[in-house]
């Protein structure tokens, strides 16, 4: 066994005793692990790719967790680093295995891009998931009228049932917020998003009442930007810093586009947005004051 491998089991087991996540983070967890393996030996990307027949690019996605692997590849790699333990090697190819399980979300394929599946992965694993918010309420606490509305403006050619399976899917992800050992969810949302009547008062009204109950667990914190501080700090789209525990498993900055996302998780471009976040957050209004304007704003609703 090389002299990478003993670091590297606690981390191995921990995912195969208590997975979470899915397998967007084991296939992150197996890259992370795969890649200090090869580091450790030496060995480049290039020839990794060699010993599998594939390309130093295929190397590249596998370690930074963005495609799945063949157990016959991650054995190959590993008697490439010079692993041979037989228990070491087990709970590599274990995990592998696990990478091709497909995730709660995998029945809603049919209204789920590729791209925001990794969010969801990401979003079940992580401790703390910050968000900034300008458009609309973020999609963890929307309430289910609200989030038709939401489908029907961002999809308007939808069916119904289209409609509802993304609304079903949304509901879904809401569990996270109520689980044991929930994330912490704090969320900075732009007054725009609370004024736009989007489904109608009625919605609205009904949105604004949820925010209030979901505002009192315990995980979460809720902080308005309101107009009158002018220009903020993100000066422009919505926000999502998602952070783990795990050592294997960087921060990282989520920024959704039309579509198509970015995941951001370099140590510059993280620890901007995290400077950005915490300015967003101070000029906020506190979760007290917050509490207190969504409470003005549902009587003009009501």
């Amino acid at each position: 066994m090389s002299a990478a491998q003993p670091s590297s089991e606690p981390s191995l087991r921990r995912y195969l005793e208590h997975p979470r996540g899915g397998p967007t983070v084991l296939r992150i967890v197996l890259g992370t692990q795969l890649r200090r393996l090869r580091e450790a030996a030496g060995i480049t990307r290039e020839a990794a790719g060699d010993h599998i027949r594939a390309s130093h690019a295929k190397i590249s996605r596998l370690e930074l967790g963005r495609v799945g692997c063949k157990e016959r590849d991650v054995a190959d790699l590993l008697t490439l680093y010079d692993v041979t333990d037989a228990e070491a090697r087990a709970g590599f190819l274990t995990l592998a295995r696990r990478t091709s399980t497909p995730g709660w979300w995998h029945q809603y394929s049919d209204v789920l891009p590729s791209w925001f599946e990794t969010h969801i992965g990401l979003e079940e694993a992580a401790s703390v998931i910050r968000t900034y918010e300008v458009q609309f309420v973020p999609g963890l606490l929307q309430t289910a009228d609200y989030a038709r509305a939401v489908s029907r403006l961002g999809h308007p050619g939808a069916g119904p049932e289209e409609t509802e399976q993304r609304v079903r899917l949304r509901l879904e992800r809401q569990k996270l917020l109520t689980v044991k050992d929930a994330p912490r969810f704090w969320a900075v949302v732009d007054e725009a998003c609370l004024r736009r009547p989007l489904g109608g008062a009625e919605v609205m009204a009904e949105q604004l009442r949820h925010l209030l109950t979901v505002a009192q667990l315990p995980n979460v914190t809720l902080q308005i930007a309101p107009f009158a501080l002018g220009g903020l700090a993100a000066a422009g789209g919505p926000i999502t810093i998602l952070r783990f525990l795990e050592p294997d498993l960087p921060d990282i900055v989520y920024l959704e586009q039309l579509t198509s996302a970015l995941y951001l998780d370099k140590r510059d471009d993280v620890d901007h947005y995290l400077a950005v976040m915490d300015r967003l957050s101070a000029q906020a209004e506190s979760p007290r004051e917050s509490l207190a304007a969504l409470d003005r704003l549902l009587g003009q609703y009501s």
